[in-house]
């Protein structure tokens, strides 16, 4: 009798073992997601500051336009209007070439 309960013992045992390996493996490899998905976010991070930057300096620079006279304020409206409607031209072909 003790040795059927010793067998089952160490059968249990080695399952448990062998659960134990295949967690602490799961572990380790999520492990290594989370730092790949944050070195990718620090990336997006610095990039997300350099736009911003740049967005920043192209605000000062029409707002600066915008704030001059009535010819410049012309000029703002036209760049306006020909931006809007380069993002609908692209919008469309980017639509287009996906389907």
């Amino acid at each position: 009798m003790d040795d059927l309960l010793d067998v089952e013992n160490k059968r249990m045992a080695d399952s448990l073992a062998s659960k134990v390996t295949r967690l602490k493996s799961l572990a380790l490899d999520i492990d290594k997601d989370a730092e790949e998905q944050n070195r990718y976010l620090d990336g997006m991070d610095s990039d997300f500051l350099s736009v911003t930057g740049l967005l920043t300096g192209s605000v000062k620079r029409f707002s600066t336009m915008a704030r001059s006279g009535r010819d410049n304020r012309r000029l703002l409206c036209a760049m306006s209007v020909a931006l809007v409607l380069i993002f609908f031209i692209l919008y469309y072909l980017v639509s287009r070439a996906g389907t």
